[in-house]
């Protein structure tokens, strides 16, 4: 039966392969309770330099830090975009992808230049692709961020900002919302909006008294801030990863299952279906005997 034997070689082979991704579903599983805890712990820190950068940008005090002013003569747009390393989770970097696309079309199309750093291999790999100059990246991040390696790379755009080289830098990764939803999301990181920089309603506006000065004060802090950012976008992204990834292995560990079965009654239709003409065959012979 050299069907039967093609077909069982059919099925022995998705059987390896539901085993690969049903493995893989249960460690993307064990690293986004991780990763989901990380997100989660770096929430207050992130809302609360975010108060308190709010609480300064509404005491206007006489020195303004570059981040919060608006430019619009270098016609140079800077972008810092946050993907995976690895593949097999749906379409999360692809979704991410699109926006990215999308903005950097409408910005060229306005006359401005695209500068990229890129947070990622499939990042890197896709803005290399579509021709966008990559000022520097950072890849292989592994399961846990870390900021001393994420802004290095990030600094060059922050630094071209405050130099007058860019007009606005903005950021790009997948904001985790839950297990089963991941939104893509496209932020202006800099120049501060008032809609990041926003109190509370109701809140008063207060003046401070700056030690050593507001000037050193205002510039450590939103450095700060901006840093803030970008380590929690990198968070949520990596959550989205783990989680998009189990989604991913467990559709396709039951589409492994579904295959298999369909495989298993096809062999047992071909087997009887042999065994009902070899059986029609010794009657028929018996029968002319």
């Amino acid at each position: 039966m050299a069907v039967g034997k093609e077909i069982r070689g059919k099925i022995k082979s998705v059987e390896n392969t539901k085993k690969i991704t049903k493995a893989m579903e249960m460690v993307a599983a064990s690293k986004m309770r991780k990763a989901q805890d990380r997100m989660r712990a770096a929430r207050p820190y992130s809302d609360k330099i975010r108060n308190i950068a709010s609480s300064l940008a509404q005491a206007n005090p006489e020195y303004t830090h570059p981040f919060l002013v608006k430019q619009d003569k270098a016609k140079n747009v800077g972008f810092i975009v946050v993907t995976t390393d690895k593949g097999l989770c749906g379409g999360l970097n692809t979704n991410s992808l699109r926006i990215v696309t999308s903005k950097i079309r409408e910005l060229e199309a306005a006359g401005n230049k695209i500068e990229a750093v890129a947070i990622g291999n499939k990042g890197l790999g896709f803005l290399n692709r579509i021709g966008v100059k990559v000022v520097s990246h950072v890849v292989q991040i592994g399961d846990t961020p870390h900021l001393d390696k994420l802004i290095g790379p990030v600094k060059v755009l922050l630094d071209a900002y405050q130099e007058g080289k860019l007009d606005a830098v903005y950021l790009c990764y997948t904001k985790f919302i839950n297990t089963m939803k991941q939104e893509p999301m496209m932020e202006q990181l800099l120049p501060l909006s008032a809609d990041k920089l926003q109190a509370d309603k109701g809140s008063h506006s207060w003046d401070y008294i700056y030690e050593p000065e507001a000037q050193t004060v205002i510039d450590e802090l939103l450095v700060r801030y901006v840093e803030a950012l970008i380590y929690q976008g990198v968070a949520e992204n990596l959550a989205s990863e783990q989680s998009a990834r189990m989604v991913a292995m467990k559709s396709a560990s039951d589409n492994a299952g579904n295959v298999i079965g369909e495989l298993k009654l096809i062999y047992n239709k071909t087997r009887q279906a042999a065994i009902t003409k070899e059986l029609s065959e010794i009657v028929a012979g018996a029968a002319a005997v």
